[in-house]
């Protein structure tokens, strides 16, 4: 009889975390621990009553004592939580670098504690920043290009965290597997992000026949969508054939923002006009990785992004007035 494996994954309310859990608990032998404070998550009901091989721990990342605890019998860690968002890295970024530093310490030492030998790190695209070389692979510099800035309190943290655990998790884990995500999206991802948040304003806007869209910046900048499935099937490799060191996961296929509100909106059949609004300090203007190195193991993106866009656009129009109820539209 095959050994049962217990995955911890911290974050595992969020968008990522809630549909990994979901995705490794039902691959047979796996029992999922699922550690999340719930704070910002819009799954709580959903969360809580969870049963079956997954298990729920309301637990603030910063409590180390907790989190030694609940991760008593864990074979291997995914560690997912932070604080993310555009909006949050410049009005909260005092909380995000507090999570993002203590996050990685705690979670390292509960492994340490509890002898887990495989440790898989949630890192970001971000760490990027604007690359000097595009499509962008795992060894390309670094970059925090003005520290006064709050934008990069999120990258700054993800930067730390990758340090932390190269020079000196893997002193004490066998496994140190960092993984750096390209705008993951899907249905259910809520509505802070690039894609839900055109979704929910042309459903809002075409309610109210007023289609004028607002975008940052000139909408030309680029970027790569990679669909949630497709994300999960990487994050599965990583558990069965990588090894200590960094992998890109996403889609190397660019697009420009303009032309992803134009497909969304052809979709939705709607017609806007478009109000440009000055960009963000720190805006990103390009960032596609390069997945050679995924690849290498067995990754393939299987979704397009329309299928992709047809799939959480479904979704957000079926539960368009529940959103809207829960007050959670921008």
């Amino acid at each position: 009889m095959a050994k049962m494996i217990t995955i911890g994954i911290t974050g595992g309310a969020g968008f990522i975390g809630f549909s990994l859990a979901n995705y490794l608990s039902k691959k047979k032998n796996n029992k999922i621990i699922i550690i999340d404070n719930l704070i910002r998550s819009n799954k709580t009901k959903k969360i809580i009553e969870t049963k079956g091989n997954i298990k729920f721990y309301k637990t603030n990342i910063k409590n180390q004592n907790q989190l030694i605890k609940n991760l008593k019998y864990c074979d291997i860690v995914i560690h997912l939580a932070a604080i993310n968002g555009t909006e949050n890295f410049y009005t909260i970024p005092d909380e995000i670098i507090d999570v993002s530093s203590k996050g990685i310490i705690n979670v390292v030492e509960a492994c340490k504690r509890n002898n887990i030998q495989k440790l898989l790190i949630a890192s970001s695209s971000e760490v990027y920043n604007n690359p000097i070389v595009i499509p962008t692979d795992e060894k390309v510099p670094l970059i925090i290009p003005d520290v006064m800035n709050p934008r990069f309190s999120y990258s700054g943290g993800k930067i730390f965290s990758e340090l932390y655990s190269i020079h000196y998790a893997s002193i004490y884990i066998k496994d140190v597997i960092i993984f750096r995500p390209h705008n993951v999206y899907g249905p259910d991802m809520g509505t802070k992000h690039v894609i839900p948040e055109f979704i929910l304003k042309f459903l809002k806007q075409n309610q109210n026949k007023k289609n004028i869209l607002i975008v940052k910046g000139d909408g030309n900048q680029i970027r790569s969508f990679i669909y949630i499935d497709d994300f999960l099937r990487a994050i599965d490799l990583l558990l069965k054939k990588g090894k200590t060191g960094i992998y890109n996961i996403g889609n190397n296929k660019p697009v420009k923002i303009i032309e992803l509100i134009n497909i969304i909106a052809s979709k939705m059949d709607v017609s806007f006009s478009l109000k440009k609004i000055s960009k963000p300090r720190g805006d990103i203007l390009k960032r596609i990785p390069n997945i050679k190195k995924i690849k290498k193991i067995g990754f393939k993106n299987k979704l397009s992004l329309s299928k992709g866009l047809d799939k959480t656009i479904s979704w957000y129009k079926k539960n368009y007035n529940k959103i809207k109820k829960n007050n959670e539209l921008l």
